[in-house]
Protein backbone atom coordinates (compact mmCIF):
# COMPACT_ATOMS: atom_id res chain seq x y z
CA UNK A 1 0.00 0.00 0.00
CA UNK A 2 2.82 2.35 0.93
CA UNK A 3 4.66 1.44 -2.28
CA UNK A 4 1.55 2.20 -4.36
CA UNK A 5 1.21 5.63 -2.70
CA UNK A 6 4.89 6.28 -3.36
CA UNK A 7 4.47 5.54 -7.06
CA UNK A 8 1.30 7.67 -7.23
CA UNK A 9 3.09 10.58 -5.55
CA UNK A 10 5.99 10.64 -8.00
CA UNK A 11 3.60 10.16 -10.92
CA UNK A 12 1.66 13.20 -9.71
CA UNK A 13 4.87 15.25 -9.46
CA UNK A 14 5.96 14.32 -12.98
CA UNK A 15 2.50 15.25 -14.25
CA UNK A 16 2.80 18.66 -12.58
CA UNK A 17 6.17 19.27 -14.26
CA UNK A 18 4.69 18.43 -17.68
CA UNK A 19 1.49 20.44 -17.11
CA UNK A 20 3.28 23.58 -15.91
CA UNK A 21 6.12 23.17 -18.40
CA UNK A 22 3.72 23.17 -21.35
CA UNK A 23 1.62 25.99 -19.85
CA UNK A 24 4.05 28.61 -21.20
CA UNK A 25 3.67 27.16 -24.70
CA UNK A 26 -0.12 26.92 -24.36
CA UNK A 27 -0.30 30.54 -23.22
CA UNK A 28 1.55 31.74 -26.32
CA UNK A 29 -0.80 29.71 -28.53
CA UNK A 30 -3.91 31.00 -26.72
CA UNK A 31 -2.68 34.59 -27.09
CA UNK A 32 -2.65 34.21 -30.87
CA UNK A 33 -6.36 35.09 -30.92
CA UNK A 34 -7.44 35.66 -27.29
CA UNK A 35 -6.95 39.16 -25.84
CA UNK A 36 -4.74 39.18 -22.75
CA UNK A 37 -7.25 39.95 -20.00
CA UNK A 38 -9.97 37.83 -21.56
CA UNK A 39 -7.65 34.83 -21.58
CA UNK A 40 -6.62 35.26 -17.95
CA UNK A 41 -10.16 35.90 -16.69
CA UNK A 42 -11.70 32.90 -18.47
CA UNK A 43 -8.86 30.62 -17.30
CA UNK A 44 -9.18 31.50 -13.64
CA UNK A 45 -12.95 32.01 -13.48
CA UNK A 46 -13.39 28.48 -14.89
CA UNK A 47 -10.84 27.16 -12.39
CA UNK A 48 -12.60 29.03 -9.58
CA UNK A 49 -15.92 27.48 -10.66
CA UNK A 50 -14.35 24.01 -10.60
CA UNK A 51 -12.95 24.48 -7.09
CA UNK A 52 -16.28 26.00 -5.98
CA UNK A 53 -18.06 22.81 -7.07
CA UNK A 54 -15.39 20.78 -5.29
CA UNK A 55 -16.03 22.68 -2.08
CA UNK A 56 -19.80 22.13 -2.38
CA UNK A 57 -19.19 18.40 -1.98
CA UNK A 58 -16.25 18.70 0.41
CA UNK A 59 -17.42 21.60 2.54
CA UNK A 60 -16.15 25.17 2.52
CA UNK A 61 -13.16 25.96 4.76
CA UNK A 62 -13.70 28.42 7.59
CA UNK A 63 -11.46 31.48 7.58
CA UNK A 64 -11.50 34.47 9.89
CA UNK A 65 -11.98 37.95 8.44
CA UNK A 66 -8.28 38.60 8.96
CA UNK A 67 -7.36 35.38 7.16
CA UNK A 68 -9.58 36.35 4.22
CA UNK A 69 -7.77 39.70 4.02
CA UNK A 70 -4.43 37.90 3.92
CA UNK A 71 -5.65 35.46 1.27
CA UNK A 72 -6.90 38.39 -0.83
CA UNK A 73 -3.44 39.96 -0.53
CA UNK A 74 -1.78 36.72 -1.63
CA UNK A 75 -4.25 36.45 -4.54
CA UNK A 76 -3.30 39.99 -5.55
CA UNK A 77 0.31 38.82 -5.94
CA UNK A 78 -0.57 35.38 -7.36
CA UNK A 79 -2.52 34.75 -9.51
CA UNK A 80 -3.25 38.51 -9.77
CA UNK A 81 -0.09 40.38 -10.73
CA UNK A 82 1.93 37.23 -11.43
CA UNK A 83 -0.17 36.06 -14.37
CA UNK A 84 -0.57 39.58 -15.73
CA UNK A 85 3.22 39.92 -15.91
CA UNK A 86 3.69 36.40 -17.26
CA UNK A 87 0.94 36.53 -19.88
CA UNK A 88 1.88 39.97 -21.22
CA UNK A 89 5.59 39.15 -21.04
CA UNK A 90 5.11 36.01 -23.15
CA UNK A 91 3.88 38.22 -25.99
CA UNK A 92 7.37 39.73 -26.26
CA UNK A 93 9.78 36.96 -25.30
CA UNK A 94 10.18 33.24 -25.93
CA UNK A 95 8.61 30.45 -23.89
CA UNK A 96 11.93 28.64 -23.09
CA UNK A 97 13.54 31.85 -21.81
CA UNK A 98 10.43 32.63 -19.77
CA UNK A 99 10.51 29.22 -18.08
CA UNK A 100 14.20 29.63 -17.16
CA UNK A 101 13.62 33.09 -15.68
CA UNK A 102 10.57 31.81 -13.76
CA UNK A 103 12.81 29.02 -12.40
CA UNK A 104 14.61 31.66 -10.29
CA UNK A 105 11.56 32.14 -8.05
CA UNK A 106 13.20 30.13 -5.20
CA UNK A 107 16.17 32.51 -5.40
CA UNK A 108 13.85 35.53 -5.15
CA UNK A 109 12.11 33.91 -2.17
CA UNK A 110 15.48 33.61 -0.45
CA UNK A 111 16.12 37.34 -0.94
CA UNK A 112 12.68 38.47 0.28
CA UNK A 113 12.78 36.07 3.23
CA UNK A 114 15.99 37.79 4.30
CA UNK A 115 14.65 41.32 3.74
CA UNK A 116 11.18 40.91 5.28
CA UNK A 117 11.33 38.11 7.84
CA UNK A 118 15.01 38.04 8.73
CA UNK A 119 15.94 34.56 7.49
CA UNK A 120 19.70 34.36 7.03
CA UNK A 121 20.85 32.81 3.72
CA UNK A 122 23.75 30.38 3.75
CA UNK A 123 26.99 31.01 1.87
CA UNK A 124 25.91 28.44 -0.73
CA UNK A 125 22.60 30.24 -1.18
CA UNK A 126 24.34 33.57 -1.69
CA UNK A 127 26.49 31.92 -4.37
CA UNK A 128 23.27 30.66 -5.94
CA UNK A 129 21.84 34.21 -6.01
CA UNK A 130 24.96 35.53 -7.76
CA UNK A 131 24.94 32.69 -10.31
CA UNK A 132 21.24 33.20 -11.03
CA UNK A 133 21.77 36.91 -11.75
CA UNK A 134 24.64 36.08 -14.10
CA UNK A 135 22.58 33.36 -15.79
CA UNK A 136 19.57 35.65 -16.33
CA UNK A 137 21.86 38.35 -17.75
CA UNK A 138 23.26 35.86 -20.27
CA UNK A 139 19.73 34.69 -21.16
CA UNK A 140 18.56 38.25 -21.80
CA UNK A 141 21.61 39.69 -23.58
CA UNK A 142 22.21 36.46 -25.53
CA UNK A 143 18.87 36.80 -27.34
CA UNK A 144 19.54 37.55 -31.05
CA UNK A 145 16.69 40.11 -30.90
CA UNK A 146 18.04 41.82 -27.78
CA UNK A 147 18.17 45.62 -27.77
CA UNK A 148 18.84 48.09 -24.96
CA UNK A 149 15.69 49.94 -25.96
CA UNK A 150 12.72 49.29 -23.66
CA UNK A 151 10.73 47.14 -26.04
CA UNK A 152 10.72 43.75 -27.73
CA UNK A 153 12.43 40.91 -25.89
CA UNK A 154 13.87 43.20 -23.20
CA UNK A 155 10.40 44.42 -22.22
CA UNK A 156 9.16 40.82 -22.16
CA UNK A 157 12.08 39.72 -19.98
CA UNK A 158 11.47 42.58 -17.52
CA UNK A 159 7.79 41.65 -17.28
CA UNK A 160 8.71 38.01 -16.58
CA UNK A 161 11.09 39.22 -13.86
CA UNK A 162 8.11 41.11 -12.44
CA UNK A 163 6.28 37.77 -12.31
CA UNK A 164 9.22 36.28 -10.39
CA UNK A 165 9.09 39.13 -7.84
CA UNK A 166 5.32 38.90 -7.29
CA UNK A 167 5.47 35.10 -6.94
CA UNK A 168 8.20 35.43 -4.31
CA UNK A 169 6.19 38.08 -2.43
CA UNK A 170 3.18 35.75 -2.54
CA UNK A 171 5.14 32.92 -0.94
CA UNK A 172 6.42 35.16 1.85
CA UNK A 173 2.85 36.37 2.51
CA UNK A 174 1.26 32.92 2.42
CA UNK A 175 3.79 31.35 4.76
CA UNK A 176 1.81 31.83 7.99
CA UNK A 177 -1.47 30.91 6.30
CA UNK A 178 -0.01 27.51 5.47
CA UNK A 179 0.45 26.83 9.19
CA UNK A 180 -3.28 27.15 9.87
CA UNK A 181 -4.98 25.99 6.66
CA UNK A 182 -4.42 23.33 4.01
CA UNK A 183 -2.91 24.21 0.66
CA UNK A 184 -6.16 23.14 -1.06
CA UNK A 185 -8.30 25.44 1.10
CA UNK A 186 -5.99 28.38 0.37
CA UNK A 187 -5.98 27.54 -3.35
CA UNK A 188 -9.80 27.58 -3.51
CA UNK A 189 -10.03 31.18 -2.35
CA UNK A 190 -6.95 32.17 -4.34
CA UNK A 191 -8.78 31.15 -7.51
CA UNK A 192 -12.02 32.85 -6.48
CA UNK A 193 -10.33 36.11 -5.49
CA UNK A 194 -8.07 35.91 -8.54
CA UNK A 195 -11.06 35.66 -10.89
CA UNK A 196 -12.69 38.64 -9.12
CA UNK A 197 -9.50 40.69 -9.52
CA UNK A 198 -9.39 39.99 -13.26
CA UNK A 199 -13.11 40.69 -13.80
CA UNK A 200 -12.83 44.54 -14.16
CA UNK A 201 -10.05 44.18 -16.76
CA UNK A 202 -12.09 41.57 -18.63
CA UNK A 203 -15.21 43.79 -18.77
CA UNK A 204 -13.05 46.74 -19.85
CA UNK A 205 -11.64 44.64 -22.70
CA UNK A 206 -14.93 42.88 -23.54
CA UNK A 207 -16.35 45.41 -26.08
CA UNK A 208 -13.27 45.01 -28.28
CA UNK A 209 -13.22 41.19 -28.22
CA UNK A 210 -13.95 39.63 -31.62
CA UNK A 211 -15.27 36.23 -30.61
CA UNK A 212 -15.59 35.07 -34.21
CA UNK A 213 -11.83 35.54 -34.64
CA UNK A 214 -10.97 33.13 -31.81
CA UNK A 215 -9.32 30.09 -33.38
CA UNK A 216 -9.93 26.49 -32.41
CA UNK A 217 -6.18 26.22 -31.72
CA UNK A 218 -6.46 28.97 -29.09
CA UNK A 219 -9.57 27.40 -27.57
CA UNK A 220 -7.73 24.08 -27.18
CA UNK A 221 -4.82 25.94 -25.54
CA UNK A 222 -7.20 27.71 -23.13
CA UNK A 223 -8.87 24.41 -22.27
CA UNK A 224 -5.44 22.92 -21.54
CA UNK A 225 -4.50 25.88 -19.32
CA UNK A 226 -7.73 25.60 -17.33
CA UNK A 227 -8.06 21.82 -16.98
CA UNK A 228 -4.45 20.67 -16.78
CA UNK A 229 -2.19 23.64 -15.93
CA UNK A 230 -4.55 25.05 -13.28
CA UNK A 231 -7.09 22.58 -11.85
CA UNK A 232 -5.21 19.28 -12.25
CA UNK A 233 -1.74 20.69 -11.57
CA UNK A 234 -2.79 22.39 -8.34
CA UNK A 235 -4.61 19.30 -7.11
CA UNK A 236 -1.66 17.01 -7.96
CA UNK A 237 0.80 19.46 -6.42
CA UNK A 238 -1.20 19.69 -3.20
CA UNK A 239 -1.42 15.89 -3.00
CA UNK A 240 2.32 15.46 -3.56
CA UNK A 241 3.10 17.98 -0.81
CA UNK A 242 1.21 15.78 1.68
CA UNK A 243 3.45 12.82 0.77
CA UNK A 244 6.92 14.31 0.14
CA UNK A 245 9.21 16.61 2.11
CA UNK A 246 8.83 20.15 0.73
CA UNK A 247 12.49 20.46 -0.25
CA UNK A 248 12.41 17.23 -2.24
CA UNK A 249 9.18 18.23 -3.98
CA UNK A 250 10.55 21.63 -5.00
CA UNK A 251 13.48 20.02 -6.82
CA UNK A 252 11.03 18.55 -9.37
CA UNK A 253 10.14 22.10 -10.47
CA UNK A 254 13.61 22.44 -11.96
CA UNK A 255 12.44 20.14 -14.75
CA UNK A 256 9.84 22.64 -15.99
CA UNK A 257 12.21 24.64 -18.26
CA UNK A 258 13.26 21.41 -19.98
CA UNK A 259 9.64 20.51 -20.77
CA UNK A 260 8.99 24.09 -21.95
CA UNK A 261 12.03 24.09 -24.22
CA UNK A 262 10.99 20.80 -25.86
CA UNK A 263 7.35 21.88 -26.21
CA UNK A 264 8.26 25.30 -27.63
CA UNK A 265 10.63 23.70 -30.13
CA UNK A 266 8.01 21.20 -31.35
CA UNK A 267 4.91 23.44 -31.30
CA UNK A 268 6.28 26.96 -31.80
CA UNK A 269 9.67 26.48 -33.45
CA UNK A 270 11.33 28.49 -30.66
CA UNK A 271 14.89 27.65 -29.64
CA UNK A 272 17.66 29.05 -27.44
CA UNK A 273 21.10 30.03 -28.72
CA UNK A 274 24.13 28.18 -27.37
CA UNK A 275 24.98 31.24 -25.23
CA UNK A 276 21.45 31.24 -23.79
CA UNK A 277 21.67 27.50 -23.08
CA UNK A 278 24.82 28.20 -21.04
CA UNK A 279 22.91 30.92 -19.18
CA UNK A 280 20.05 28.49 -18.57
CA UNK A 281 22.45 25.93 -17.11
CA UNK A 282 23.73 28.62 -14.72
CA UNK A 283 20.16 29.45 -13.71
CA UNK A 284 19.25 25.82 -12.98
CA UNK A 285 22.53 25.35 -11.07
CA UNK A 286 21.69 28.41 -9.00
CA UNK A 287 18.21 27.09 -8.20
CA UNK A 288 19.70 23.76 -7.07
CA UNK A 289 22.19 25.56 -4.82
CA UNK A 290 19.42 27.55 -3.14
CA UNK A 291 17.14 24.49 -2.80
CA UNK A 292 19.29 21.73 -1.35
CA UNK A 293 20.97 23.50 1.56
CA UNK A 294 17.93 25.61 2.46
CA UNK A 295 16.57 25.53 6.04
CA UNK A 296 13.23 23.83 6.55
CA UNK A 297 11.27 27.08 6.81
CA UNK A 298 12.57 28.26 3.47
CA UNK A 299 11.97 24.88 1.82
CA UNK A 300 8.34 25.15 2.75
CA UNK A 301 7.94 28.50 1.04
CA UNK A 302 9.76 27.34 -2.09
CA UNK A 303 7.44 24.35 -2.38
CA UNK A 304 4.30 26.50 -2.29
CA UNK A 305 5.01 28.02 -5.75
CA UNK A 306 2.39 27.37 -8.21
Amino acid sequence: MKSATHVLTYTAMMAVVVFWGLSFVATKIALETFPTFTLIFIRFSMAAFFFFLLMLSRGFPKFSGRAHTRIFLTALFEPGLYFLFETIGLQYTSAPKTALIIATIPVAVLIFAFLFIGEQPSVTSILGIVLSLIGISILVVGDPQFSWQLGGSLLGDLLIMGAVITAALYMVCVRNLGKEHSALDITVFQMIYGALLYAPLFFWELPAVHWSAISSRSIVALSYLTIFATCAAFLFWNFALTQLPAGKASVFINGIPVVTAIGAWILLGETLTMLQICGGILVLTAVCLTNFPAPKAHDRMVAEVA
